[in-house]
């Protein structure tokens, strides 16, 4: 919170890179929106939900987002290997990876952010990609070249 409020200075090597929202950033620190997307998470539970037992998933659903989150970027910044010197401590955590379908390739996303694809070497798998790839074959999507 003290980053949100500008009363810490992030490390020199995040400091102007990065765009801000002040506007996305304010909406998303509120309770209000945190407490409305619980409501519509129980709200989609209640109207779709087929057997009482489902109910009990509900939490994970609650907590699937942070933890997530968390394991991204403190995995992906502390455990693993890098492929790219990126003056920065990012690591693909390939063990990890699988669970977290390719966001673990932490080290070639900041190498290259906009490519589609995470994995860069013969080992490394992202099966997001292979999701984008079909979406793009169906055109639903339209996967852009990048450089």
């Amino acid at each position: 919170m003290d980053y949100q409020r500008y009363k810490t200075e992030p490390e020199p090597q995040f400091r102007d890179r990065y765009p801000t929202w002040a506007f996305i950033d304010n909406i998303g620190d509120r309770w209000v929106t945190r407490v409305s997307f619980g409501v519509l998470y129980t709200v989609f539970y209640i109207v779709y939900a087929t057997h009482w037992w489902m109910f009990l998933l509900l939490p994970i659903h609650y907590l699937m987002g942070p933890i997530h989150g968390a394991i991204v970027n403190w995995c992906g910044h502390k455990y693993g290997y890098s492929n790219f010197d990126n003056d920065d401590h990012s690591k693909n955590t390939f063990p990890l990876d699988f669970l977290m379908l390719g966001e673990l390739f932490q080290n070639n996303h900041h190498k290259k952010p906009n490519d589609a694809n995470f994995a860069k070497r013969w080992f490394e798998f992202d099966p997001s990609y292979v999701v984008i790839r079909v979406l793009n074959a169906l055109k639903i999507i339209k996967l852009r070249k990048t450089q």
